[in-house]
């Protein structure tokens, strides 16, 4: 297996190793093995680790004492009721791919034509999202699925049944049909049973073991290097070319208390440095190297290579509520026993427990509202209905994904509760109108950068209204399922004594419902004003990250606040690029793992036509 080799130049430098740099990195590598290649990663190495590779354990990776994830912690704002958010990013080979919930969940057709940037339009990028992929799914159409690709897409080797048929059955109710393949890129308006990036053994499948280990081990890539627990300080420039990094060890794995002088080195790159550090770390490598806005980096004493005001700007993530509801559901149809720790870690392994080669995720929407419940949100939200949503059907208005299991610290739940199975019912808005920053507050890679969610900042609402719409709706439809059996107060507003939207305590019927009639006959709950300022207050209080950040060094012209142009050149330097989530400009109905392995197959295609390789 190829090292690291101190003293080296590079060919291209990644500065960065998670998701879209170990696809663009493997992809070059395997291209043409002659081209020396270094990932920079301040994580550590994801090989074999059962963390990553188990799924069924992948929670135990947002916990706060992992060494899988990195942790910001964002500035009190208002809007959020002067609550301060902590922020988790993948921190460790692989990115957000080796953490994350393996959702299988691809944008929209119309998203990528959002970007308006040659190269970058639908029919390109469907063709990237083909080809990254295997699909082991039945019946859905080759077209738009691909068959030879490094990331396996399965139901995987365990997805019970019957809480699926039973919560489709109760959405259907509410007018959600059941739709076959919702990540078809244009289909909308209901749910499905949602595959994963899981393969058909139970393993995930994140970008490192997929496109960078099986290279590095095969004894055929000996210019593929890798260089880990290591955090990059700034990119190396002679004049307004990159021509290397500068690094130190991450102080987070160092075995030893550090000396008063930090042990700063660096590597030289001949042809490109790409930094890809993801959303909130790519900024601030960019402004610690002098690239961002001129009045930031004149106040820190740092010399401005390119003034880039959009460095850092633009921030957005799809606003995350969980309500939670006790179930019936039996051991097996929830991962709570995992979690919670009544069933062992170790033992689950050894037994070859199924339960582990599953997320606990079968069924996601892409969801629409009505005009009628548009219009009944104001006329604020119904102007900008009218503006963005009415008129592209494929557009959804909210995200849901149906969680069996309960989401938090098991052992906070009350009266031998921790014994119980639950589900959450999550959703999280695609299109947030609301946007935040990250700047750094020092030259020095130690000091935290100062994040701004603008969560729910926007000064008309919409996204509190359609958070407010997807908690109504998804509690309704939760309701009307056999596995209900009474709400958590953990996961819902604090409703008035005698509301009529009060929390049930127990199943609404015992026995479940044999007939459509029978859901039907449960009424959907009735909110007054006051109600109404119970979820606004549970929203503001609770609402978070999705982890599905974008946008701060966005591809758009220089003149509209874009850093990167359609090549992912950083405006005013030469042999700089960047390539991860940051990049993209606007928004996407889905989760974004899909897009940024996409970003790792488009850098690699631009790279490598730069180079005169075929990838």
């Amino acid at each position: 297996m190829s090292a690291y080799e101190e003293g080296r130049e590079y060919d291209i430098v990644f500065a960065g190793g998670g998701t879209a740099a170990c696809v663009a990195a493997g992809r070059l590598a395997q291209a043409d093995p002659s081209l020396s290649i270094l990932i920079i990663e301040r994580g550590r190495n994801n090989l074999d680790n059962p963390l990553v590779r188990v799924p069924g354990l992948y929670c135990a990776n947002f916990i706060p004492a992992t060494q899988t994830a990195i942790f910001y912690q964002a500035e009190s704002e208002p809007s959020l009721n002067g609550v301060a958010r902590t922020f988790s990013t993948g921190g460790v080979l692989g990115g957000g791919s080796s953490i994350n919930a393996m959702m299988y969940s691809r944008a929209q057709a119309i998203d990528f034509d959002s970007f308006n940037t040659e190269g970058w339009d639908s029919k390109t990028l469907i063709e990237f999202a083909k080809k990254l992929e295997t699909s082991h799914l039945p019946d859905v159409d080759d077209a738009v699925h691909g068959s030879s690709g490094p990331i396996n897409i399965s139901n995987g080797p365990h997805a019970p049944k019957g809480p699926q048929e039973d919560f489709l059955a109760a959405a259907k109710t509410f007018g959600f049909p059941e739709i076959g393949d919702l990540q078809d890129f244009k289909s909308n308006g209901g749910f499905t049973r949602l595959p994963k990036y899981i393969s058909l053994d139970g393993t995930r499948q994140d970008a490192a073991h997929r496109y960078v280990h099986p290279l590095r081990a095969d004894g055929k890539h000996p210019n593929f290097h890798l260089l880990v627990e290591s955090r990059v300080r700034r990119v190396l420039f002679e004049g307004d070319r990159a021509v290397g990094v500068e690094y130190e060890p991450e102080p987070t794995f160092m075995t030893e208390l550090p000396g008063t002088k930090r042990d700063v080195r660096s590597v030289k790159a001949r042809k490109q440095v790409v930094v890809s550090a993801g959303v909130l770390g790519t900024p601030s490598i960019l402004e610690r190297s002098g690239v961002g806005k001129r009045a930031l980096l004149d106040q820190l004493s740092i010399p401005v290579v390119s003034d880039l005001p959009g460095v850092g700007e633009e921030y957005q993530d799809h606003h995350f509520l969980l309500p939670s509801y006790k179930t019936s559901l039996g051991p097996e149809e929830t991962l709570d026993r995992i979690f919670s720790g009544r069933r062992d870690y170790p033992t689950a392994l050894k037994e070859k427990d199924p339960t582990l080669g599953w997320n606990g995720i079968d069924v996601a929407g892409k969801l629409r509202m009505t005009e009628e419940e548009a219009t009944a949100l104001g006329p604020q939200f119904k102007a900008a209905w009218t503006k963005d949503f009415a008129h592209v059907p494929s557009k959804p208005v909210m995200l849901m994904g149906l969680i069996n299991f309960y989401v938090g610290d098991h052992k906070l739940l009350q009266h031998g509760a921790a014994d119980k199975e639950y589900a959450t019912l999550a959703s999280y808005t695609p299109y947030p109108y609301s946007r935040g920053s990250i700047h750094i507050t020092s030259a020095d890679c130690l000091v935290g950068p100062k994040l701004i969610t603008g969560f729910l900042a926007d000064k008309d609402d919409i996204d509190l209204k359609m958070s407010m719409w997807a908690y109504k709706k998804g509690r309704d439809i939760y309701r009307r399922t056999n596995a209900f059996a009474g709400e958590l107060q953990d996961g819902h507003p604090t409703f008035r004594e005698g509301s009529r939207a009060a929390l049930a305590q127990g199943p609404l019927k015992e026995g479940g419902y044999a007939t459509v009639e029978e859901r039907m006959a449960i009424p959907a709950v009735e909110y007054d004003e006051e109600d109404d300022g119970a979820i606004e207050e549970f929203i503001r209080n609770r609402v978070t990250s999705t982890w599905h950040g974008l946008g701060t060094c966005k591809m758009a012209p220089r003149e509209k606040g874009g850093v990167v142009d359609k090549d992912l050149n950083v405006y005013g330097t030469k042999g700089l690029k960047c390539a991860d989530l940051s990049i993209i400009p606007e928004n996407v109905g889905s989760n974004t793992n899909n897009m940024a392995l996409i970003v790792g197959e488009k850098a690699a295609d631009i790279i490598g036509k730069e180079l005169g390789i075929k990838v």
